[in-house]
C-alpha cells in the first residue's frame, strides 16, 4: 500500500459522530427523511447524515439542531449521524414520538 496514499487520505478525514435521532424533534425527523431540512444532509433508512462544517456551514432552522451543531461545531465534529440505534447524548434534548421533551 502506497504510505503518501494513506497519510493524505487520513488529513482529508472529517470527524463524524454518531447520535440518537431521538435528540430530533418528529417534525425535523421527518424533514430529515424528506430530505427537506434546512442544511445539507442525506436521508439514510434509519436516520441520516447531517454536514456541520468546520466551521458551521449553515444555520439550522431546526431549533433542536441549531443546538446540536453549535456543540458539534464547538466539538470539531463535521457530520453528524443520526440513527434510532445510537447512542444518546446524555444532558442533550430527547423527543418522544409525540414532540415532547423527555
Amino acid at each position: 500500500m502506497d504510505t503518501v496514499l494513506t497519510e493524505r487520505l487520513r488529513q482529508l478525514a472529517e470527524p463524524l459522530v454518531s447520535l440518537s435521532s431521538s435528540h430530533l424533534h418528529p417534525a425535523t425527523r421527518a424533514l430529515l427523511r424528506r430530505n427537506a431540512l434546512s442544511v445539507n444532509a442525506y436521508p439514510t433508512e434509519f436516520g441520516g447524515l447531517v454536514y456541520v462544517g468546520a466551521p458551521r456551514q449553515r444555520v439550522p432552522a431546526e431549533h433542536e439542531l441549531d443546538v446540536i451543531t453549535e456543540l458539534a461545531e464547538r466539538a470539531g465534529i463535521v457530520w453528524l449521524l443520526f440513527d434510532a440505534e445510537a447512542p444518546v447524548l446524555t444532558g442533550l434534548a430527547t423527543f418522544d414520538r409525540q414532540g415532547s421533551s423527555t
